[in-house]
């Protein structure tokens, strides 16, 4: 593609942040064609199929991209709670297809799962023990639907306490557990981030940022953490680098979906109507999260962490790792990343997958 296409498909981009989309479709919808002929998989023994698949009683959308058929399964387990993946997974995961078979899933209550299910048939449902058995219900689908002895787990963000319980409650589905910007306690997480906000605008003398800190303190406390006071908290860490290194903002993430091949408009409007559903019903649950008394591991287990994560800080991560008991467990930072590694740096996160989780993968 020329260059004349990226620079359109940039401002787009950055557009569709701060425009409506209405005012954009025609060429938003030309850009999402010339990414889906772009991403078509032709290789004769690859395999590219979206489909519903009936998980834990309701309708969870699948997606499925790989160049060989034959290679190991990654089931990856989004973030959030409900920011599904696929919207954006065109732009980090074509290099992996090549090694891999990409499995992804909106999760109950995300992205076009959400959108095509009344929300109030799913309210009661909307608790981390059946986001862990859908994992694992489709961890099984999968190995049966791709004739796999097992599948490698990896989740990101919101996605690792689902992943981590499911590695943990049925260990034989899996070769290997990956954890990227992985979650041990969430209140001990809202702490470090909160201290990096008001260490780092004090550096900046950022008096905007400090008054806002100090509006919320202490925080994460022992008061009930709302999400009013975590949109505060994460604003001014994320500001100074915490979900993508270097940089005030992440539009190109936040953007993305306008132009995904796999989501039409609805879909994208379904994203945050299904973050603000599910955040509302999930959050006290998630707020209780605690592994960190996990002293064993049954299955290999690898850390991905961005060195300027303050999302989910790494430093409860590099202590469990430190401590915990498991067959193989590896530590891997990414020096010029935050929390969304797998856009950061795409380079490195195909070459620790492929050199250090892929040869634990037997067919």
């Amino acid at each position: 593609m020329n260059k004349t296409f990226w620079t359109l498909l940039l401002l787009l981009c950055q557009l569709s942040v701060y425009a409506q989309p209405d005012s954009l479709k025609p060429g938003l919808n030309r850009a999402k064609q010339y990414l889906a002929d772009f991403g078509k998989i032709v290789s004769p023994n690859g395999i590219q199929e979206n489909y519903t698949a009936q998980i834990g009683g309701i309708n969870q959308w699948i997606y499925t991209r790989g160049q060989d058929k034959d290679n190991p399964v990654i089931l990856f387990i989004h973030g959030g709670p409900a920011s599904p993946i696929s919207p954006v997974m065109w732009m980090y995961q074509r290099p992996l297809e090549e090694y891999f078979t990409m499995v992804t899933y909106d999760q109950r209550g995300a992205g076009r799962t959400f959108l095509n299910i009344p929300p109030d048939s799913i309210a009661n449902t909307i608790h981390i023990e059946n986001y862990v058995n859908d994992a694992i219900a489709i961890a099984e689908m999968v190995i049966q639907r791709y004739h796999k002895k097992k599948v490698i787990l990896m989740g990101h963000s919101w996605g690792t306490i689902v992943g981590m319980k499911a590695a943990l409650k049925r260990p034989d589905l899996f070769y290997a557990y990956i954890g990227i910007g992985q979650v041990l306690n969430t209140r001990e997480n809202e702490h470090f981030s909160y201290a990096y906000a008001v260490a780092t605008a004090q550096q900046h003398h950022n008096d905007t940022a400090l008054n806002e800190l100090k509006s919320i303190a202490p925080y994460p406390g022992d008061q009930p953490i709302t999400r009013e006071k975590i949109i505060i908290a994460r604003k001014w860490a994320q500001y100074y680098g915490g979900l993508s290194a270097y940089r005030q903002h992440s539009r190109y993430f936040f953007a993305g979906p306008f132009i995904s091949p796999e989501y039409s408009f609805d879909d994208v409007d379904a994203i945050d109507n299904g973050n603000l559903f599910t955040l509302g019903k999930i959050l006290p649950e998630f707020l209780e999260v605690d592994l960190k008394g996990v002293k064993s591991f049954p299955i290999p287990v690898f850390m991905f962490m961005g060195r300027h994560d303050y999302t989910t800080p790494n430093e409860p991560t590099e202590a469990w790792l430190k401590a915990v008991k498991a067959p193989i467990k590896k530590g891997i930072w990414f020096e010029n990343a935050s929390h969304l590694v797998m856009f950061e740096e795409p380079g490195k996160l195909l070459f620790s997958l492929v050199n250090e989780v892929r040869p634990l993968a037997t067919k």
